[in-house]
């Protein structure tokens, strides 16, 4: 048995869409759907919300999120970092419960598609590796490196990798993965030791299905997701 303490960051500060974390997606705020899937989990030991807003934490704890403090402001702002918030929650649940977790799991409130069965996929696959992070990915379509250019002196150049003339989409090898938020899982030693959340040591993907990786970044993002419910495709 592993302590397990998952944590979904949502501060007050989004600039994108205006109260994004909040905002309704068929008629729930975006952060209830992560909250309802987290509580469904039987390997989290503790499942939190970490917010600097106190209309956020509200929110949370009427979909029965815990919200044990309000996060400081200087781990709030735009150019505070996942990593450092995430730490902030798991020196103060290790304090408060007097116990080291094994396991962080960061589960992000901007894609409410993901599901418990991800979550303790994730969970189940760093257990079994012991690996130092398991990170949820989606596989890149339209957008395989090789198709990314950049501008120099007014010309298109190829941006790392080369472009093979007239290739299709499916000729495009190795297949690409980005990663898609939604899920980290990770050793607590290695976020503390690291301070990060990802890296190239160590760390293996989860696979989420393409349907199922949407990220609310944008309204055009609310938009996709609202018909997406509204047509039964989530």
């Amino acid at each position: 048995m592993k302590n397990i303490l998952a944590i979904t960051l949502a501060r007050g500060g989004s600039k994108g869409i205006k109260n994004k974390n909040i905002v309704k997606i068929n008629s729930k705020p975006l952060i209830a759907y992560t909250i309802i899937e987290a509580r469904k989990s039987k390997l989290i030991n503790e499942y939190i919300v970490s917010t600097d807003s106190l209309e956020i934490a509200k929110v949370a704890q009427n979909y029965g999120a815990s919200v044990p403090f309000i996060r400081p402001k200087n781990l709030s702002s735009s150019k505070a970092t996942s990593a450092s918030a995430l730490k902030h929650a798991l020196n103060f649940m290790e304090k408060k419960n007097s116990i080291k977790y094994d396991y962080v799991v960061e589960l992000m409130c901007t894609n409410p598609l993901k599901t418990v069965f991800d979550i303790d996929s994730s969970i189940k696959k760093i257990l079994k590796y012991r690996c130092n992070a398991v990170i949820a990915v989606h596989k890149l379509e339209d957008h395989h490196p090789s198709r990314i250019k950049k501008i120099v002196n007014g010309e298109l150049k190829n941006f790392c990798i080369p472009e093979k003339k007239e290739s299709r989409r499916q000729d495009l090898k190795p297949d690409a993965y980005i990663r898609s938020g939604s899920i980290y899982v990770l050793k607590r030693d290695y976020l503390v030791k690291n301070s990060r959340r990802h890296g190239n040591v160590g760390v293996m993907p989860y696979i989420l299905p393409q349907d199922r990786a949407i990220n609310i970044d944008s309204p055009i993002d609310l938009i996709t997701a609202e018909m997406m419910f509204k047509n039964g495709k989530a």
